[in-house]
């Protein structure tokens, strides 16, 4: 079920020579849709600058095509922002200044951005409700006097609301050529006696004039018929309604791909290799005919392709387009190479020099990962393949989080418990600190071959005290890495680093950072050498005072 909207504009000059208001409804594809939502948007160009519908039109237009442009994994508040500002500077370098009132609605949820005077309103059951704040001086004589806009300072401070939607209820954005000289309760009456949305606006507008508006004057409705899906994993299930494969055999021939054999078989999914017509090898992922009937089972499947597609390249499988296929599978790239935890298995932890890169390559993935929103939520050395050319690839998207996007699940650890952030056992929300976490527990096991705080198991509720030193289990490793390790291990993620690109920084500087360290004591780094040495001193003093004694 996908959301269902109607809308209407209407604007007239009024007594002005020009229109100075521009409105934009954008209503992309049902797959951008799902993603990005529909757009709405009101701008008032102020008059006084050089060029006032310039302001509102070119804000407008920049507005419909880079939102669209920007990644779909972002957040609509993210992406409106980032455009914005830019927006601002272009504006404020050419004099123009302008109002601004734009609202996404997607699935069940609306985000509002909001400067200036323009006003927006909600309609449901009869009752109207202002949820715009008006950016205007409030002293006499100047309650037309922006202080906020488009254009007007270097620094654009936006307004932003983001809540549910309700079926049935009108968003009503109006210029203040119309909510100035009717106020509130003629707004109210005139959306309880109007039902058709071309009449409410026209209406809205032509009263406004009449009652002694001297400006432009500009409405926008939009009414929410039916409510969409919570998550993008729903909309893509809705939108591409394929049966499964049946059981594929080697040396058969499936919509054009030649089957060669069975590489995995889980409860969760089927793993194929395919070769196409120029024998290059390809993986085809599909879910056990057990799994037809779960309710996520499609859609998490969807969703893996489709958060894999947005970050495919260097550090990631390359997707096939697979334009033509009639059942529901995906296909990716085989990569041939190992897994760390293969490498692990078969020659132990790492030697330095290789670790280090491993580490780099990591980093540079999972912020890669950040900077287009998603969360991995399974990072451990299984997921980890390192190819034939010593690339880092980073696999199984099956439990990817994208916020805004993904369903929010009460009570949901999924991963290997071991690798697993603290906060997520307390029922933290998905974030990036937790995959930084999961990154720096693969990387101290691919180190030590040990787990920092044990191994957890999955019926486990484990307590987190401190993390063991890395040099407990590898005397070679420096002072600096083991304080950087321990930084990105730390049980409350306040402690932690911000940011992939922050503890990558640390590691490629470490060496250079430790000179403006102090060292630490002996006693800290090599606890069990320093005792040991200390009873071995001990008995030896012993010995020589008994032998002392017994030849007095």
């Amino acid at each position: 079920m996908s959301l269902q909207l109607s809308f209407a504009h209407f604007s007239a000059n009024g007594p002005r020579a020009e229109n100075q208001d521009a409105s934009r409804q954008v209503t992309p594809m049902p797959g951008l849709a799902a993603s990005k939502g529909y757009l709405f948007a009101l701008a008032d160009g102020v008059s006084h600058c050089l060029d006032g519908g310039l302001a509102a039109r070119s804000t407008l237009q920049a507005l419909a095509l880079d939102y669209y442009a920007t990644p779909e994994t972002w957040g609509v508040a993210q992406s409106l922002d980032r455009l914005l500002l830019a927006q601002n500077r272009w504006l404020l370098a050419n004099g123009l200044l302008t109002t601004l009132s734009a609202l996404v609605v997607r699935g069940r949820r609306f985000t509002l951005a909001h400067v200036g005077d323009c006003r927006v309103y909600r309609w449901h059951a009869g009752a109207l409700q202002r949820v715009s704040e008006d950016h205007v001086w409030e002293q006499p004589e100047m309650q037309h006097v922006l202080k906020r806009a488009l254009g007007l300072d270097q620094y654009l401070v936006m307004d932003y609301l983001d809540g549910e939607l309700r079926e049935g209820e009108r968003w009503l954005l109006l210029s203040d050529g119309v909510w100035a000289t009717l106020g509130d309760a003629s707004i109210a009456s005139i959306l309880r006696e109007q039902d058709d949305l071309d009449s409410a606006v026209q209406t809205l507008v032509k009263a406004a004039h009449l009652a002694g508006s001297r400006d432009n004057a500009s409405a926008l409705v939009i009414q929410v018929d039916r409510l969409g899906q919570d998550n993008l994993g729903d909309t893509l299930a809705q939108l591409q309604q394929w049966p499964l494969p049946p059981a594929l055999k080697p040396g058969q021939l499936f919509e054009g791909w030649q089957v060669e054999t069975l590489l995995g078989q889980s409860r969760q999914s089927l793993l194929y290799r395919v070769r196409d017509r120029s024998q290059q090898s390809w993986l085809l992922k599909t879910l056990p005919t057990s799994r037809h009937a779960e309710a996520h089972g499609q859609q998490n499947l969807l969703l893996e392709e489709w958060f894999l597609r947005r970050v495919a390249g260097r550090y990631f499988p390359e997707v096939h387009a697979a334009t033509e296929r009639q059942h529901l599978y995906y296909l990716m790239r085989e990569h041939p190479g190992q897994t760390l935890a293969e490498a692990f298995k078969q020659s132990g932890p790492l030697p330095l020099v290789q670790w280090q890169g491993i580490a780099t390559h990591l980093l540079r993935a999972v912020g890669l990962l950040h900077r287009r929103n998603i969360v991995h939520r399974d990072i451990k050395p299984e997921n980890l393949l390192l190819d034939d050319n010593g690339k880092l690839r980073v696999l199984d998207f099956g439990l990817a989080y994208c916020p805004g996007l993904s369903a929010d699940s009460a009570n949901d650890l999924p991963g290997t418990p071991s690798f697993i952030a603290p906060e997520a056992f307390g029922g933290a929300l998905p974030s990036a600190q937790q995959d930084l976490y999961s990154a720096g527990v693969t990387l101290f096991f691919l180190l030590t071959g040990h787990y920092p705080y044990g191994e957890i198991e999955a019926f486990q509720h484990p307590r987190f005290g401190n993390a063991v030193p890395a040099s407990r289990y590898r005397p070679d490793v420096p002072d600096w890495l083991e304080q950087v390790l321990s930084k990105a291990l730390q049980a409350d993620p306040a402690k932690r680093y911000e940011t992939a690109e922050e503890w990558l920084l640390s590691l490629e500087h470490g060496e250079r950072n430790t000179l403006k360290t102090k060292p630490r004591p002996l006693l800290e780094r090599e606890p069990l050498k320093v005792w040991r040495t200390v009873a071995l001193v001990s008995l030896l003093v012993n010995l020589v005072v008994m032998v002392w004694v017994l030849h007095r």
